[in-house]
């Protein structure tokens, strides 16, 4: 469903709804209370089910406010939804239309199939006409609704483990912190099931069943209960499969310990190039730019299928280039031929994009291959190679000259 103009200029001047916001501009403070309308929106709390709608260059009365729309001010509209600041991240549409004869900006947001949505770890949601931020009881309404919809892989359930099954401390000390804003943290008035089922760890406080994610992100034995959860390193002396592999490592546990164990191992193998005759002061280049490589594999934990494969990651290093080797093809709006496009992002799982975004292991949704090219290239070494099918992604990446 989209709304037509005539759609558009009848919410404009309907100053009760809570499906609509209004900004004359974006600036100040409008770029924070925007994020906030569009996390509020997509949460959804009265369960409209219908598209929500934000006007930039509309007065609170609904007439025109006369700002210019650029093409600048819509690619900073459309940052909302990959900036990493709202996660999981939103379903929007940012374009430009012609309203009672004058320019404006619309951001059209669908409601979220996996609430909640939280803008910088607060969970907004619409009062009537304004935003404010969800109390315990609103959380709990909000994880209901996401039991009866269409929920992603990574919030499914998984019958056969326990609460027990999940490392409390970890969450309580590192995930807790990262994820939640300081006084939503402080105020203190929710149990540790409400938490955990706020932040989809379990089902919900009536079912403490561990989800997908809850084993990925604090999960105490994560491989006995999704087998393909882990990576498997491979260093070969040469650069055939079949010739003396000089060190190996299956690297599994969290999210976190995999992306931990695997960083300690890219930088043990990682050679750096002295020159002391191009210059009065030497010059070193790594063979391969440890962002790059970070960014490439993190990319492979995170998009990769988890479901119905019992097959790992793989990196395999050989003497000549680095082979990343990821479960499962494009997802969604992502396929074989845009693969890599800049800007164009889907996710498999998207509340595990979430929690990697918390943990500071994304920066920013979607960036993750803009930012492995760009450091390649500034360290000398050729393009990335990408080949892409439906069932596997494979990355090359090559050592510098």
């Amino acid at each position: 469903m989209t709304y037509t103009d005539n759609d558009l200029e009848l919410m404009l001047g309907d100053i009760e709804s809570d499906i609509i916001e209004r900004k004359e501009s974006f600036k100040g403070t409008a770029p924070k209370t925007v994020r906030e309308a569009v996390c509020a929106l997509a949460n959804d709390l009265p369960d409209h089910q219908r598209l929500g709608v934000v006007f930039i260059g509309a007065k609170d009365d609904g007439t025109p406010s006369g700002l210019a729309i650029s093409d600048a001010l819509l690619r900073q509209l459309a940052d909302i939804k990959t900036d990493g600041n709202i996660t999981p991240p939103p379903t929007i549409t940012v374009e430009k239309r012609i309203l009672r004869d004058a320019d404006m900006a619309v951001i059209t947001v669908w409601p979220a199939d996996s609430p909640p949505v939280k803008f910088r770890g607060r969970i907004y949601i619409r009062i009537g006409p304004r935003r404010g931020i969800a109390s315990a009881q609103d959380e709990r309404i909000l994880n209901e609704k996401r039991r009866h919809r269409d929920r992603p892989f990574d919030v499914q359930p998984l019958m056969t483990a326990a609460i027990d099954d999940l490392d409390r401390p970890r969450f309580e000390l590192e995930y807790l912190p990262s994820a939640v804003a300081p006084d939503i943290l402080e105020a203190n008035d929710r149990s540790i099931e409400q938490r955990l089922a706020a932040t989809k760890m379990i089902v919900s406080t009536d079912q403490l069943v561990p989800t997908v994610l809850g084993l990925l992100i604090i999960g105490k034995t994560t491989r006995s209960f999704l087998a393909g959860a882990y990576v498997q390193f491979l260093r070969i002396e040469g650069t055939e499969l079949d010739q003396p592999v000089v060190d190996e490592a299956l690297i599994d546990g969290t999210v976190a310990d995999m992306i931990r164990k695997l960083d300690e191992k890219m930088v043990a193998h990682n050679r750096t190039r002295v020159d002391f005759t191009s210059g009065s002061q030497e010059q070193r280049t790594p063979l391969y730019p440890l962002v790059a490589l970070q960014q490439l594999t993190r990319n492979a934990i995170l998009h990769r299928t988890y479901e119905g494969t019992n097959a790992p990651v793989r990196v395999s290093w050989y003497d000549d280039r680095i082979e990343i080797h990821s479960p499962g093809g494009p997802y969604g709006a992502v396929t074989e031929e845009n693969f890599g496009t800049p800007g164009l992002t889907d996710y498999r799982n998207p509340n595990l994009a979430e929690a990697m975004r918390a943990l500071g292991y994304v920066q920013k949704f979607g960036a993750g291959i803009v930012a492995a090219r760009g450091a390649l290239k500034k360290n000398g070494n050729p393009p990335p190679e990408f080949h892409v099918a439906q069932s596997h992604v494979l990355v090359i990446v090559r050592p510098a000259p």
